[in-house]
């Protein structure tokens, strides 16, 4: 016999960042074929969210899937934030502030290391 065949719930989890390092996380069992939306409205975490024209985007162990996905046993729904900047952007802007001295993987002498000429 497969295992959580014979269930009549699943148990998954809900993980939402509601802001910058502050995540939220409710486990729940919910009836087999669940989907990844109804996981995210009966944890409460829509009312966590700010108002979107359209549903966020949610992931099943760090996978992108469509709302509409069905959820097995010990599923973890992610909530994922949009970005609020381009990476790329980020790290030009970064390197732009610091300079290309303070930059990079040696920019800090290591202890015992050689003097820089």
């Amino acid at each position: 016999m497969a295992e959580g065949a014979g269930r009549a719930t699943v148990q998954v989890t809900v993980v939402v960042c509601v802001a910058a390092r502050t995540l939220r996380e409710w486990t729940l069992e919910l009836p087999v074929g669940a989907t990844a939306a109804d996981a995210l409205r009966a944890s409460g975490a829509d009312a966590l969210l700010p108002p979107q024209p359209a549903c966020p985007t949610l992931g099943i162990w760090g996978r992108v899937v469509r709302p509409d996905t069905p959820l097995v046993h010990l599923d973890r729904v992610e909530v994922y934030r949009p970005l609020q900047i381009d990476p790329k952007t980020a790290r030009r802007e970064r390197f732009a502030r610091q300079g290309a001295r303070a930059a990079g993987l040696f920019a800090r002498p290591r202890p015992g290391g050689g003097s820089p000429d």
